[in-house]
């Protein structure tokens, strides 16, 4: 995996760049799949073997997790972010204050699972980028 476009990527998703251009640009330096932690505010890299690059998630105004997941309200930030309405800061927050601990990302899966601290989930299908 190539860390230079890792960590522009990390920037570039602060700068409310869209999901799916970090995510071809991720796929275009090795990455297959990540996931974010939102205890510890720190988004993990894999590739397809067993290499992991783990960095820091820059976000202030950092909410506390509920301690109830609200299935609705995790989907309603996603589709927010999608319709380009909250940036990613902000869909951070929301999907944190409606119990959200972490997520996870996967690009042959294409899908996203969001996920309580108790292990209840969200999942969102996404849609493969035409080539």
């Amino acid at each position: 995996m190539k860390i230079e476009i890792i960590n522009e990527c990390l920037k570039a998703s602060f700068a409310d760049t869209p999901f799916p251009v970090v995510v071809e640009r991720l796929a275009s330096a090795g990455v297959t799949s990540y996931n974010a932690d939102l205890i510890t505010l720190r988004k993990t890299y894999y590739d397809a073997g067993a290499e992991s690059i783990d960095e820091a998630l820059p976000l202030t105004n950092i909410p506390t997790i509920a301690a109830k997941f609200d299935h609705d309200a995790v989907q309603a930030a996603v589709k927010a972010i999608q319709r380009k309405e909250i940036g990613y800061a902000d869909f951070l927050r929301r999907v944190m204050k409606a119990g959200c601990s972490g997520y996870q990302v996967f690009f042959n899966g294409h899908k996203a699972m969001y996920f309580s601290r108790d292990g209840e989930f969200y999942t969102e299908l996404f849609p493969v980028a035409a080539k």
